[in-house]
């Protein structure tokens, strides 16, 4: 009973704090219901874009990963944060100069209407079937780890109660962002990312301690030094999930598509009020993220040394080691709270991700290619249409998930098919003039297909006579994701050589935001790339390579 009350307090403690604070906000328009208005600040945006990226994926996901292969998959946290400086410093500024609501709006501004058509039906049709139905599994599982919903339902069959969880997790996460616009969206963010940083730094604490006994956390940091050293690598090994070598290739441009390009994310920046204040937010955001292995990958190493190295080996799957550690470690009172973190946390991200697809939709389909003379009103009415369209699609397809041996793992394989081919083309768009609209839109088919022919198209068997893949048979998955980005970035040139645009393309300032940006933007993103190189070398034994 403590646990469901603490639980249903704090969850309805933000509920009530966001309805107060945005429900005289304007819903009605396009820039109102998708940008919040263009209005938001530099501690809305840098606490919107940490809790749309924390989710249980994360949390659940990163840390199970962690518990299974070490130290060195801190690189989704700490390496991030150079995209993180990259989105600050170039492409914001470059969104904000076009005025663009959407990714895809920018690149029809650059390429055509065709390029705009292809990139928005890429992202929603990957929106719907990949990311998701990922947040909603993978809340579900790290909910119904931390709070015995089995117990509390009396529903003892798993596969009733998964559904039954991701369905009323996927409700509740549309009510916030097809009834509140992006500005509730980004409230509810920051109240829950509050309360997910104290939760996740606590399951931290009282890990630590619990590891430690009587010698408290500094005693449980010696123990998973002495327990585990092997483990303790920032450089990850040529057989392990992220070898140090793909942090140069495939898993830099992951990382830098979701930072830099990928609606979900950037929309939140493209709400700023100004230039200099979403770089403010972009910044903070990224000292933030510094701080990300304390609670996204320490808990792994502390679950891996209580039930491994102490515990004798117990069979715990890595995805469910996380919700065990909580249960282990955190006092009853703390339970409730932090389980109400996390589904703020799972909101977040899904209410993110849908409020990013139904813009998508409204104004790159229906009112780009349906109806062209539809009302602001009207506009904003099909995107809730779309987006329940979509959230059923989602709470469908994410218990069909279950199996998966990691799901952040699966997460960033089948993300990269659509990340890479539209990363290449924003990035050659923003740095060329004359590469005409057939190169990208050639680019992104290429693209997609390379991939999904790498993925999941054999080609004969191996020694051990199983399927041999392009990806992951004859390189590892990463190398081949950046293989296939140098491919269709030379594809583009060489069209551009054969074909250039008749005309130079000029980057005309829409006059919607002010580009001045901040001062200390440049030395601030200095510093952050410094604390990355600190933080690697802190933890670096390149004997493993």
């Amino acid at each position: 009973m403590t646990i469901l009350l603490s639980f249903l307090a704090f969850t309805g403690l933000v509920a009530g704090l966001t309805w107060y604070l945005t429900h005289k906000d304007d819903h009605g328009t396009s820039d109102g219901f998708f940008l919040a208005g263009r209005r938001l600040g530099p501690v809305v945006i840098a606490g919107s874009l940490l809790l749309t990226n924390l989710s249980a994926e994360q949390l659940v996901g990163l840390n199970g990963a962690v518990f299974k292969d070490g130290l060195h998959l801190m690189v989704w946290e700490v390496v991030t944060v150079v995209t993180i400086v990259l989105l600050a410093l170039f492409f914001l500024p470059r969104f904000l100069r076009s005025g663009v609501t959407t990714v895809p709006q920018f690149l029809e501004e650059r390429f055509g209407h065709t390029c705009r058509a292809l990139t928005t039906i890429i992202f929603l049709v990957a929106y719907a079937a990949i990311l998701l139905p990922i947040i909603l599994y993978a809340g579900a599982q790290g909910l119904m780890a931390i709070i015995d919903l089995a117990g509390l339902t009396g529903i003892e069959d798993k596969t009733i109660l998964l559904w039954l969880t991701v369905w009323l997790i996927g409700l509740l996460g549309s009510v916030y962002a097809l009834f509140g616009g992006l500005r509730s969206v980004a409230v509810s963010d920051t109240l829950n990312g509050i309360g997910l940083l104290i939760g996740g730094m606590l399951i931290t604490y009282f890990g630590l301690k619990a590891v430690g006994g009587d010698g408290g956390v500094l005693a449980g940091l010696d123990a998973i030094r002495e327990g585990q050293p092997e483990r303790l690598n920032s450089i990850g090994g040529p057989k392990q999930t992220v070898p140090f070598t793909t942090i140069f290739t495939g898993a830099f441009m992951i990382m830098a598509f979701y930072w830099c390009t990928n609606q979900q994310i950037i929309q939140r920046s493209l709400g700023a009020k100004d230039l200099a204040a979403g770089q403010k937010g972009v910044l903070l955001c990224g000292a933030l993220k510094l701080l990300g292995p304390i609670y996204l990958v320490l808990p792994g190493l502390i679950a891996y040394q209580l039930y491994v190295v102490q515990g004798g080996s117990p069979e715990i799957p890595n995805d469910k080691s996380y919700g065990q550690l909580v249960n282990d470690v955190l006092p009853v009172g703390l339970v409730g709270f932090f389980a109400a973190v996390v589904v703020g946390a799972i909101l977040s991200s899904f209410n993110s991700a849908l409020n990013s697809t139904t813009t998508l939709f409204s104004l790159g389909i229906y009112k780009a290619m349906i109806k062209p003379d539809a009302s602001e009103a009207q506009v904003v009415r099909s995107s809730k249409f779309f987006g329940w369209i979509i959230a059923i699609t989602a709470m469908t397809l994410a218990p069909l998930l279950a199996g998966q041996d990691s799901i952040f793992n699966y997460m960033q394989k089948m993300n990269a098919i659509y990340f890479i081919p539209i990363l290449a083309i924003v990035v050659v768009g923003m740095l060329s003039k004359r590469i005409p609209g057939i190169a990208a839109n050639t680019a992104l088919i290429a693209g997609l297909v390379l991939l999904i022919v790498g993925y999941f198209i054999p080609f004969g068997t191996n020694a051990e006579d199983k399927p041999y893949y392009l990806s992951g048979g004859l390189m590892h998955d990463f190398h081949y994701v950046g293989t296939v980005f140098a491919i269709i970035v030379a594809l583009m040139l060489v069209i551009g050589l054969i074909k250039p645009r008749p005309e130079p393309w000029v980057h005309v300032h829409s006059g919607d935001v002010d580009i001045k940006p901040w001062k200390y933007a440049m030395p601030v993103g200095i510093a952050l790339l410094v604390a990355v190189v600190t933080i690697y070398a802190v933890f670096a034994d390149f004997s493993v390579l």
